[in-house]
């Protein structure tokens, strides 16, 4: 199976969201819908990064390096400004 770790900002607040999940395509629609309890009060969400992996162990490892790490949100901003032009 491939896991995926992937990025969401909200068109809300322009906050991030940043999670692991096996289809990324359920998870922006019930992040969308409000079945998330933790971004329901800011959506509506767009998709703006993904990477993939082969075991949910490693999605999860690198989901809590861009989460907790200094160089992972250092990493993080530097990618999400080549792709969209924008700053975390």
């Amino acid at each position: 199976m491939t896991y995926f770790v992937y990025i969401l900002r909200s068109l809300k607040d322009g906050k991030l969201y940043i999670g692991a999940t096996n289809n990324v395509s359920r998870r922006l629609i019930e992040h969308n819908k409000g079945k998330s309890k933790s971004t329901k009060a800011r959506k509506p969400f767009i998709l703006i990064y993904t990477e993939m992996f082969t075991t949910l162990s490693s999605a999860r490892k690198r989901e809590w390096y861009f989460k907790n790490t200094r160089e992972g949100n250092k990493w993080l901003k530097e990618k999400l400004k080549a792709v969209d032009g924008s700053v975390v």
